[in-house]
């Protein structure tokens, strides 16, 4: 797992699988990111099994081979879409591309496992929920900076236990450090999507899943390149204001600007206001103490700090493979995966709108 590296950043945890080998089988295709590598850790690690994978970029194949030796190669992306024992495609396409693999993946009959964004437009969403209709297959989105994250699941269990009361407000932080290396679709909005659609999508879903909103109201939103003249289609800052239907608001701030000296991708972090109380996570690091997955609680029973790495696990991967043999939804439902996708496209075209 490499700490520096966002775009490379794939925790690993404990094996806690819920079927057994063979039971639930799924392919990798479509490597452009490579969130694909935590995807598919998280399945595994729930003791799903990964058969194929799939993309046109030999490069890309012999890396994902390295680190999944047991895999086989397609020679196509329609070998696959063929086995009858593949029951769920996982892609990281980019993002732009990311909604055609999916009504690809559930035409066929598969679930379909997609990194975040999941989808660039309004009309891209529209399509995926008429296909979901249409198939009953599910469109389930890699929503890593709460799912993959043991500070924000363990914070999650204390909002549900009630140690903040009902929470009001979501203040979130989700810097990135550019890195060197990156593609040149990353640099291109048509492409990414644009900042708040792309990364921004992290801190809209935990709005809503934290808050316990269905419904939200982008309020205000911008986007901004500050520093990045030689990509003119490029976002390195973004902040936006959301309303909840039961009155909660939110607010995020994501970037492009993680200093070198930071000895990890990011400083996320995110701050929720209950009616009795408030938690602070943070996620990758606890600065200065070279701790990651700390989770700060201050409520009528005093002031704690929770170190939680290593100690809650990952519990979306066994659940989602659990929904798609079950056809439930506990992982996460889909009204609140396409919502989060809404808000997210909603909140990058206000923030267009602004230019």
């Amino acid at each position: 797992m490499n700490k520096n590296d966002g775009m490379n950043y794939a925790p690993v945890g404990k094996p806690q699988p819920v079927v057994q080998p063979g039971e639930f089988v799924f392919a990798a295709a479509a490597l452009d990111h490579g969130h694909i590598y935590g995807m598919c850790n998280g399945l595994m690690e729930a003791g799903a099994t990964l058969k194929w994978v799939y993309d046109p970029d030999p490069a890309k194949v012999d890396k994902f081979v390295q680190q999944y030796p047991q895999v086989k190669v397609a020679a196509s992306l329609e070998e696959i879409l063929a086995d009858r024992e593949v029951q769920l495609v996982a892609g990281a396409a980019v993002p732009s591309e990311r909604c055609a693999l999916g009504l690809k993946a559930m035409a066929a009959g598969k679930d379909y496992f997609t990194d975040k964004a999941p989808l660039t437009t309004l009309d891209q969403l529209n399509d995926a929920k008429a296909m979901v209709a249409k198939t009953g297959r599910k469109y389930a989105v890699y929503y890593s900076e709460r799912l993959h994250v043991e500070s924000a699941v363990f914070a999650g269990q204390l909002v549900k236990q009630g140690a903040i009361g009902r929470v009001v407000q979501t203040l979130g932080t989700g810097p990135h450090r550019e890195g060197q290396g990156r593609p040149e679709w990353f640099y291109e909005r048509r492409y990414f999507g644009g900042i708040l659609c792309d990364i921004g999508s992290h801190q809209i879903e935990q709005f809503l899943f934290y808050t316990g909103n269905s419904e939200a109201t982008v309020i205000a939103a911008q986007a901004r390149n500050f520093s990045h003249p030689q990509y003119p289609n490029f976002e390195d800052f973004g902040d936006a204001m959301l309303k909840g239907e039961n009155g909660a608001s939110g607010y995020f701030r994501c970037d492009w600007f993680t200093p070198n000296g930071l000895s990890t991708w990011g400083d996320g972090r995110l701050t929720l206001l209950g009616t009795e109380g408030y938690i602070e996570i943070r996620k990758y690091v606890d600065l200065t103490r070279g701790e990651q997955d700390v989770v700060y609680l201050v409520n009528k029973e005093g002031e704690f700090r929770y170190p939680v790495a290593g100690q809650v696990g990952f519990p979306f991967f066994g659940e989602l493979i659990l929904d798609c043999l079950n056809r439930s939804e506990n992982a996460m439902t889909q009204a609140h995966a396409f919502k989060a996708a809404e808000l997210c496209v909603k909140a990058q075209m206000l923030a267009n709108a602004a230019d």
